[in-house]
């Protein structure tokens, strides 16, 4: 990287795009855009062809975020095999970070008034950010040296809090003020708060878009496949019993924070502006709660410092079954922002603690690419159950089953073993 001023560039443009693609992850995916999806269905839901009873709002939800990630998992495979095998990281993540803000920025179109449009740029826009961050990740190790991860991944997810906070909080103000400014109502104000979210995500997107280096294209070895990566990672049981319990764990975290918008607007009666409140709340608490977990995997383990906050978020959702007043709602979030980027980025280092050197680019994609299938289980199971039950609390309970069996496999981990495993990998082929 032609020395430490190189790298200090390259770290902090790869971690702009963190911060500006958050905007999208909480204004559209978190805070704004459900509660704004949610008004534009009529009270007795949406009837779907094929289906005998209508879709209420929060089901379908579910449905479409699912729906849209599962797309990224069924094209990932071929995508992660492009970018090793042609040196196509760059190009792909220009492609979907430039798509993805255009969708937001189609978002605030009148057309986007209606519910179908709506959820077909949603539907775009989620695709190119899951499909953009596959890329994103697999810079880590490129850009940091295996003792450099840790505070690279922390510091991508501190300035990504930052600054989807920053963005979300513009975004609060617009609708807020909506009538000092001269807009028609809310819902007008609220699209022209997807379209700062699309110029937000371009525009601190460009440094690293313009900067990242290029990655040398490889021999093509066979096609790009889930099996041949799952087949190595079998050879090396701790870290695949690691990625188990990631999925599951990791599914609840996600589905937690994609539906608890719609959760509080159906459940609890709580405003836009109490939902909105209560997420800036998480998004500034959340960078100071990433740096002390990372001081207690320092003291206590990096397993232990996971499962106590695998447990907090089970103690998250039990609560959230009971839970009947606004304050307790907030009380939820300032536990939610104390753990959720240390389980986050403890979780990226650990893993990357345990992959061998010289395949960190194919272990990390694989890694990435399954990273989209957690987050289409969790919002699935919860469109199923309140479907099921007519109940979103009994939809958000559910998802206890997600980290109960996460904690599990965690706890199976020989961490230490799984390393060492690593070392003497990496020196074989260094040798």
């Amino acid at each position: 990287m032609n020395g430490p001023a190189a790298k200090t560039r390259l770290w902090r443009a790869w971690c702009l795009y963190d911060w500006g693609n958050s905007a999208f992850a909480t204004v559209i995916l978190t805070a704004v855009f459900p509660v704004y999806f949610v008004s534009l269905i009529p009270p007795g839901g949406v009837h779907i062809p094929g289906l005998t009873s209508p879709l209420a709002a929060s089901a379908l939800w579910g449905y479409l975020v699912s729906g849209s990630l599962l797309l990224v998992a069924l094209c990932a495979p071929q995508l992660g095999h492009w970018a090793d095998r042609r040196g196509y990281h760059l190009a792909l993540l220009r492609l979907c970070a430039l798509g993805g803000a255009a969708a937001c920025l189609l978002l605030a179109l009148p057309a986007a008034s209606a519910w179908l449009p709506a959820a077909l740029f949603f539907a775009l826009a989620n695709l190119a950010f899951a499909g953009g961050n596959i890329f994103y990740n697999a810079y880590l190790p490129i850009l940091a040296a295996p003792d450099e991860m840790d505070r690279l991944s922390s510091r991508g997810y501190a300035l990504g809090y930052l600054g989807g906070g920053l963005a979300l909080l513009l975004v609060f103000g617009l609708i807020q003020g909506s009538q000092l400014l001269g807009l028609p109502d809310k819902a007008a104000a609220g699209r022209l708060g997807f379209a700062l979210t699309g110029l937000w995500w371009a525009g601190f997107a460009l440094p690293a878009l313009l900067h990242l280096p290029a990655t040398p294209a490889r021999p093509a070895e066979g096609r790009g496949s889930y099996l041949a990566t799952f087949r190595e990672l079998r050879r090396h049981s701790d870290l695949f019993r690691f990625l188990l319990a990631f999925l599951c764990y990791n599914d609840g975290v996600q589905t937690v924070i994609v539906v608890s918008a719609v959760f509080a607007r159906q459940e609890l009666g709580l405003s836009q502006g109490s939902i909105l409140g209560c997420f800036l709340m998480i998004q500034f608490l959340a960078l100071p709660g990433t740096l002390l977990c990372g001081r207690l995997a320092e003291r206590f383990g990096t397993r232990r410092t996971l499962l106590f906050a695998i447990g907090a978020f089970l103690g998250v959702v039990c609560w959230a079954y009971f839970m009947t007043r606004g304050w307790e709602f907030w009380a939820l979030g300032v536990i939610v922002a104390a753990i959720l980027g240390g389980i986050q980025a403890l979780s990226r280092s650990l893993f990357g603690s345990l992959v061998p050197a010289g395949k960190n680019a194919e272990f990390f994609g694989f890694f990435a690419i399954s990273n989209k299938f957690a987050a289409i289980l969790g919002p699935f199971l919860f469109a199923l159950i309140n479907q099921l039950t007519g109940s979103t609390r009994n939809a958000i309970i559910a998802l206890s089953v997600l980290f109960i069996l996460g904690g599990w496999l965690l706890s199976r981990v020989d961490i230490e073993r799984g390393r060492k495993l690593a070392r003497e990998e990496g020196s074989d082929q260094a040798g």
